[in-house]
This record gives structure tokens, sequence and C-alpha cells, in this order.
């Protein structure tokens, strides 16, 4: 019965989709005409008679943001917030299509991008937002002096010699490719044509900051000096507790936010927020930013069916291995320890949520060259198999000259259900291999430090679609990527993906992503794929608006209370 679910999750996800697949498709012309016609307040903004008195909306972040600095964010608590208090040049409905945000127009013409702002976009502070505050945005992000080092400054490796100024070998900021033209257009030339970069502008490493920030390294961490340019200002902050956003009066866009204020409490008890929830103290729960208990999942189906969300995302649920740390080194011990696992159970009596089993690591649902760019199949790239497992665990060890393996332990954010699966996971292993490995949680922000810094041997980790192409998923594991946080190297896979962003021949790139996954995953198995996410939500009746999007990001803006709510 759980499979069936499954399909159909992954059918729905893949019919839901297709308009925003054909979308990324569209020609220069398309992409321009779509920038002057669209009107940017489109999701469900209507029935004002029948508004609550009351719009405060209540939501839970199941962790605390590290940073609120656009340059700095890389999860998703942070775009849920940042979301609502930053515009970038475009904003995304909740189909994936480009909205105007603080462009109101665009031109295209191959590699070069005309925007043109409106006039009428103005920071909280009353400053105008202008094309001069993206550029010293987008060098703040690049600059080699920015400490500490953005992770997500290769986002912006699509514009001309971007790469190059972010790692030293040119010095002149102006021979990257942005520049304001007047205080109005902002020009944008590319190192080649890149179909997703418009709505690529809508990710906050994108996002304009304002140039009191200027030599002001912890701006970010103190609410009193945010300023933004958004629906939404910082109000309160109390560490720990809660974060609340009010309605920004100076935004052009104001007589479509409907809300006055966004209320997050800080709480990482998945049981804690259903509660809450059910005692009408929040609004909505669960994912993107929020966790509902995975044995609740069955009983909500029954009891609460019309306010619970199942939706398949364009995610990924996963382990990784740091193939630097012993005994994870070696390449026998680490496909051991991933075909040694029963997925199929795990989503079916641990995550609960209708997930589907992963093999890979592109999810469904990702743009290619046929619609999707690989509909999955479990044997693509390695099959659970104990018996193999448990061979391939000796040969590892003998490899190694181990009698026994070193003390392993699996790390995982303080979090209810990550907790339940590594728990399940560690059960697998102890039952299928004989093995005995320990689970630690820690604090999300020091969780994500460990992983970076590889101090960990196996961790917990999810990513999801930063925007609709197999690239957001395979360049993180360049050699020189940051977000490459398992110590994974390999010529011939960075020169697949260099490959790939330098072509736009369609053939040429799915052909190259296919190889370059089944590199990192076949032949390297540097991280253990579990499951391809789906989002699991609840939602009052009263709350509308809420906008989706096909990676699970989710955008509160233009959500609204009706009078339902008392």
């Amino acid at each position: 019965m759980k499979k069936n679910k499954s399909l159909l999750l992954l059918l729905t996800l893949v019919l839901a989709l297709s308009t925003l697949l054909a979308a990324c498709g569209s020609n220069d012309k398309g992409a321009s005409n779509g920038g002057k016609n669209n009107t940017p307040a489109e999701n469900g903004n209507s029935g004002e008679d029948g508004l609550a008195a009351d719009q405060t909306l209540r939501i839970n972040l199941s962790a605390e943001p590290p940073t609120f600095d656009p340059a700095l964010a890389e999860d998703s608590q942070a775009n849920t917030v940042l979301k609502t208090m930053y515009e970038g040049l475009v904003r995304v409905d909740d189909e994936g299509q480009p909205l105007p945000g603080t462009a109101e127009t665009w031109d295209v013409d191959g590699v070069k991008y005309t925007f043109h702002l409106r006039k009428d976009a103005v920071w909280s502070n009353g400053d105008p937002v202008t094309a001069h505050d993206f550029v010293f945005a987008w060098e703040r992000v690049l600059s080699p002096e920015t400490m500490p080092a953005p992770t997500y400054a290769y986002q912006l490796y699509y514009l001309k010699n971007a790469q190059k100024y972010n790692e030293g070998e040119i010095s002149d900021f102006s021979q990257v490719g942005v520049r304001a033209a007047d205080d109005y257009t902002l020009e944008v030339e590319l190192e080649a044509p890149t179909p997703y970069f418009l709505g690529l502008t809508s990710f906050y490493t994108y996002y304009p900051v304002h140039q009191s920030v200027k030599g002001d390294e912890k701006w970010a961490l103190d609410a009193s000096k945010m300023i933004v340019n958004g629906p939404f200002t910082l109000t309160n902050w109390t560490k720990g507790q809660t974060i609340e956003v009010t309605k920004n009066d100076k935004y052009w866009d104001k007589d479509n936010i409907k809300l006055n204020k966004i209320t997050m409490s800080l709480v990482n008890s998945s049981a804690s927020e259903l509660a809450s929830y059910k005692n009408n103290e929040l609004d909505r729960a669960g994912h993107p930013h929020g966790e509902i208990p995975t044995d609740q999942i069955p009983i909500l189906e029954k009891d609460l069916k019309d306010e619970l969300k199942i939706k398949g995302i364009a995610s990924t649920y996963y382990y990784q291995f740091n193939t630097t740390e012993k005994p994870f080194d070696n390449f026998k011990i680490r496909k051991a320890f991933a075909m040694a696992i029963d997925r199929q159970i795990l989503v079916d009596k641990v995550a609960l949520g209708g997930q589907i089993p992963a093999f890979g690591f592109v999810p469904p649902g990702i743009k290619g060259i046929n619609d999707e760019y690989r509909v999955e199949n479990k044997d693509d790239y390695f099959a659970e198999n104990i018996e193999e497992a448990k061979k391939l665990l000796e040969e590892g060890m003998q490899e190694e000259g181990y009698t026994k393996l070193p003390d392993i332990t699996l790390l995982y954010n303080s979090n209810d259900a990550h907790k339940k699966f590594a728990l399940a996971v560690a059960d697998m292993w102890k039952q299928n291999l004989g093995v005995d490995v320990q689970t630690q949680n820690q604090e999300w922000a020091v969780f994500l430090e460990n992983r970076q810094n590889l101090n960990y041997q196996v961790a917990r980790a999810g990513w999801s679609a930063d925007y609709n192409d197999p690239m957001t998923f395979l360049d993180m594991w360049t050699s020189n990527s940051p977000h490459n946080d398992v110590g994974f190297k390999n010529e011939e896979y960075d020169k697949l993906i260099a490959e790939a962003k330098a072509t736009e021949d369609n053939e040429k790139r799915n052909e190259n992503f296919k190889k370059a996954e089944e590199i990192f995953v076949k032949e390297t198995m540097a991280i253990l794929p579990l499951y391809y996410y789906t989002n699991v939500g609840l939602e009052k009746p009263w709350l509308k608006g809420v906008s989706l999007d096909f990676s699970g990001a989710i955008d509160y803006t233009r959500a609204y209370i009706t009078e339902e709510r008392k």
C-alpha cells in the first residue's frame, strides 16, 4: 500500500512540474515578455472582506538560523526567514515561474541580461534600492576578503569572470560580468548561456544588501541593524526563543501583503510543535522548517486529513561519509554500509511520509533532456544486498588490516525525526553487519560547522534544489566547492561538470550529468542515499496563499488569515 502511495506521489510530482519544466525551457523573448507582462501578486490574495482582523501568522522553526546575512546563509530555516525580509531581482511562484521582483522588467540577449529596476522599490529606512546595491552585494559574496568565506559564492560563478575574481586570479571586480549602467539598470553578462539563471536570481545569495553593512561584520546578528527591501522587517530576535517579522510599509507591493506579522517560535521538538498546532497556537506545522512526529502521520491521515498536506518535492535525504576518515576512507567499507539497509522498510516504518527510496542523488522531478533528468531505477548504481555487503565489509577490513572496525559515530542535528531514523539505520547495521554504531546529536550551527570541517565519520544530510536543473545537485561535489564536505575529489568529475556548464547542448549536458552522478555514487559511494523527500505539513483551514515550490522551499509573503480563525 505504501509502495503504491510513493509511486502515486512521484507521478503527482512529475505532473505538477510539467508547467514549470516547460517554463524553464522558454526562449529569451518569452523570458523577457514574462518579466514585462506578469503582475507581481498572484498567489491567492482574494476575498479581503473575509480576512481576519488579526493578520498574525504563527509558525515554528525547528532550528535557529545561524545568520541572516544573505551572503552567508546556507540552510532552509534562513531561507524561510530571508524570503520575508528581502527580495531579489525576481521572485518565483509556486510553479517556479519568475515574477517581477525588484526588477520590473528584463531583457535577455544570449548571455547578456538587462534588468530594469522599479523606481518605487526602497529600503526599510527609505533609501532607494538601486542597481549599485546589487553590484555591492554580489561583489561582497565573491570577494576573497569576505570572512567567513560565503559557501554559496560558487552560485555566482555563472557571471563572467566571477570565479577568477573569487579565487584571486583577477583583482579588479569591474571585470566581473555585472555593472550598474545607471541607478535603475543592472547589466549582467554570463560565462555561458544558462537557461535557469533568471530563476536563480530569486535565490538569497543574489539578494541586494544595503551598503551601510560595509565594515560591520556583525550587522546580520543585530535586529536593529537589519535594513531590508522585502515585504517584512525583522522586529524581534530573542536567541533560542522567537523571531518576529513585521509588515514593511515601505515595500513597493505593500498593498498585496495581507499579513501584519509573522511570529516564529524556535522549538526543535516535533512533539511540542504538533501539540502547539493542535492547540491552535500555530497556523502551520511541519516541513520545510519544522517537523511532524513520524509516528503521528498515520493518525493525522485519519484525524486531520483535510489539514495534512503531503507533496513530493525535489529533495534528497542521505547520509554522507567522510572519505578522509577511517574506516570510511575505504570504498568497500562505504559500499557495505550503503548496501546493508532496507530503504523501503525505513520509509514505510520510520519516515512514514510516502517517501521514495533513493539509490542515486538527483531526485525525480528535476528537468532534463526529456522533461525529467532521470526516472530513478533502484539498480542504477547499487542494490541492497546483505550478503554482498558482508563480503565487501570483510574485504575492506582485510585491506585496512582491521580485525575489528574502529569506533563509529553517526552524527545528526538535534531533531526527533532524525534521531528516530538514525537509531533505525544503526540497528540495521548492527543486525546485518554486526557493527556497533553510536549516534550523536548536535545543535544545528555546531553540526554544520563540524560537517564543513570534516569533523565526523558519518553524518546526516539533505539537499533541496536551488533551481530546476541537475546542476544544483552535482556542482556541489566539485573539488573546489565549499559544499563538498565529504572529502571527494575527482578530476574526471570536475571536467564533466565544467563541460556541462559551458555547453548549450542539452544532450551533452544530460550525458555528463549521468556520468558524473555515477562516478560520485556508484564508483565512489561518497554518500549513502536514503530517500527522496516528501513535504509533510499541517495547515489550518484559515491559512491561505502559502506558496510551496517544487523544491520544498516555502514563501509566506503573500499568505493571509481568513476570518475562520477566531
